[in-house]
């Protein structure tokens, strides 16, 4: 009886288990976390546009392109999950002296994509889910590849921004989605994530589709009437953002990007 009473005893004072404490430097990641079903690991993120209301009381470490590096050390975290371009170079160099664990994850292609998912889930101990969301990803996407295939692909410009000029260069996982669907970034061969561009390059290049991030940056095009895009009336809004965050939900929003362009053919 004594013995068990010190065992109980002992047991009230040992502390539970830890649990991992992961602070996500990108909304896409901060998406993947939700459906690895591990939000609840998430004690920090970095804002970008709505948030989850799942999230809504979860503490900032700062918006897009700005980190509050204070804020991120008073979390506390085991895991620093980073998509370098979400924080600039200068929040990449001080996340260098950060005393934390940190997975960086800047997948280039939906297949990347794919092995992110694993990726995480493994780090942090979702690994069965990381790896059917990477199977269940990979056949909807050898799905869309099959269907959408064009022996000659489709040229597209994908604008970025208007006031100047951006588009994406070709090591973004939006010209990889164009591919997937028939088509090919008129820009791809610019290693620039999103480089700056003139009207001239874009009339030399003459794609047959331009989409625009913005509706109201469609109308501007009509000035340059020249254009194959323009002459033939297919100068259309991205028919969905979410191309341009990086999570499973990118699966759909590839699949209304190839419907939109098979109409253009």
């Amino acid at each position: 009886m004594r013995r068990l009473l010190a065992f109980l005893l002992l047991s009230v004072a040992l502390p539970a288990t830890a649990q991992l404490r992961v602070v996500s430097l990108a909304p896409s990641l901060t998406e993947i976390m939700l459906d690895l079903g591990a939000g609840d690991l998430l004690v920090g993120v970095l804002d970008g546009g709505d948030r989850p209301a799942a999230l809504a009381g979860l503490p900032s470490v700062g918006r897009y392109g700005q980190l509050q590096p204070e804020s991120l050390l008073a979390l506390k975290p085991d895991l620093v999950l980073l998509w370098p371009d979400s924080v600039g170079s200068a929040g990449r160099e001080q996340l260098k002296k950060f005393p934390v664990p940190q997975l960086v994850v800047e997948p280039r292609s939906l297949e990347q994509l794919a092995n992110a998912f694993a990726e995480i889930g493994e780090r942090v101990g979702r690994a069965e889910q990381g790896r059917q969301m990477a199977a269940r990803f990979e056949s909807g996407l050898a799905a869309l590849r099959q269907h959408h295939h064009r022996d000659v692909p489709l040229k597209v410009f994908y604008q970025v921004w208007d006031k100047p000029l951006y588009t994406l260069g070709g090591k973004q996982i939006v010209s990889d989605a164009l591919k997937v669907c028939g088509a090919e970034n008129v820009f791809a061969d610019l290693s620039l994530p999103a480089p700056q561009v003139g009207i001239e390059a874009v009339m030399q290049r003459d794609p047959a589709v331009i989409l625009v991030s913005e509706p109201s940056q469609a109308y501007a095009w009509k000035a340059w009437p020249q254009l194959t895009a323009v002459k033939r009336g297919q100068v259309w809004p991205v028919p969905d953002r979410g191309l341009e965050r990086p999570s499973f939900q990118m699966l759909a929003a590839t699949g209304k990007l190839c419907r939109l362009l098979d109409a253009a053919r």
